[in-house]
């Protein structure tokens, strides 16, 4: 029987929906969810070590988050003269506008596919004025309410990454209900981040510190990084209930050779994150652990036949969501919805900056 959304909805109390991660990376909380033998039990993060050996690899997103949330004003269909000093008001202020960057479209990153919010009013050959100069045009229209924008700055040339770094914002999810905070530049962004790229970090690897990091070399475990971008397939809805013949909005992706060898050396691949099992699986499907890199739109939901992955350090994700599906496929619908049940029921903290899921 074919598969439908509504089978993969739980109900969850608001306030179990984490604000602000915790002082201390290591201090969550882990639920530790056994496949074979269909039972769970509550741990903390910090005994992850105890569950690796020799022949076990972990692998981690090296994707860095940037602040991709952008906020500007509505500038007309005619561009302002780059350069141009204290515009009057009348000129350029026609209603602000909100902009979320998921991937560049080309190689020098000046056009990017992006979430603009109001998006139905933006037509092609408006543009929008930031802050320090940087201004873009809308040069085509997607679905639900994305953009492709043209990117250009004041000081040219210059990388627009370091435009983005002055007068972006941290791209906290929706769910948390706070405007981002400096601190967040550094709490939302994995000790392993390595590869700019992102614009929602991997959030299973928040966890981790270099003394957890050690604790797992030490008894025996491989470590691989793989990369990841998060952009839209990571995270947009699902429209409709269907779920056959889906796939996602694609993100690009990398291997390198020499972390490739060791997963294909390794006894069990665990992998920390619904991104670290999408990149591996789609791997896999292209040809193997190897050197690659592209894109994917691999859609992960019960029924799929994992080839690479061994167990699965995860969040706690939205309901009716990709994440949850994936999550779903690997360990299993009635036993994952049970566990994500008592985990409510122990008033474990959910989402992005939340508690995690050991799968086995």
């Amino acid at each position: 029987m074919a598969a439908n959304l509504a089978e993969f909805d739980y109900t969850l109390p608001e306030e179990l929906i984490a604000q602000t991660p915790l002082a201390d990376r290591a201090a969550s909380r882990m639920l530790v969810v056994d496949r074979a033998r269909q039972t769970w039990e509550d741990r903390q993060f910090r005994d992850l070590p105890a569950f690796l050996g020799a022949g076990d690899c972990l692998v981690l997103n090296d994707s860095r988050v940037f602040p991709a949330r952008l906020f500007g004003h509505r500038a007309g269909v005619h561009a302002l003269p780059v350069g141009r000093k204290n515009p009057a008001r009348h000129d350029y202020l026609t209603g602000e506008v909100e902009v979320l960057l998921l991937r560049p479209v080309d190689g020098a990153a000046t056009e990017w596919e992006a979430l603009v919010h109001p998006g139905k009013k933006m037509r092609v050959g408006e543009r929008v004025m930031f802050a320090e100069g940087l201004e873009a045009e809308v040069i085509a229209r997607r679905e639900f309410g994305e953009r492709t924008l043209r990117f250009q700055t004041r000081a040219q040339p210059e990388d627009l990454y370091e435009a983005f770094e002055r007068v972006g914002h941290v791209p906290l999810p929706p769910y948390i209900k706070r405007r981002d905070e400096a601190a967040d530049r550094e709490r939302y962004q994995t000790v392993f981040a390595r590869e700019k790229g992102s614009a929602a970090a991997p959030t299973a690897g928040l966890h981790f510190t270099p003394q957890v990091l050690d604790a797992c070399r030490q008894r025996g475990a491989e470590i691989a990084f793989v990369t990841l971008h998060v952009g839209l397939g990571t995270f947009q809805p699902i429209h409709g209930e269907s779920l056959e013949g889906r796939r996602l909005h694609c993100e690009r992706y990398r291997i390198t050779a020499d972390h490739a060898a060791r997963m294909t050396a390794a006894r069990r691949l665990v992998a920390v994150g619904t991104t670290s099992v999408r990149t591996i699986e789609s791997a896999m499907l292209a040809g193997g652990l190897r050197e690659v890199s592209g894109e994917t739109d691999l859609f992960i939901y019960p029924g799929f036949e994992f080839c690479a992955t061994g167990a699965m350090l995860t969040n706690f994700h939205l309901p009716r969501t990709s994440l949850l599906l994936l999550v779903c496929a690997f360990a299993g619908k009635d036993l994952a919805l049970a566990a994500y049940r008592h985990a409510a029921a122990q008033r474990y903290r959910f989402y992005s900056y939340g508690d995690c899921m050991l799968i086995v």
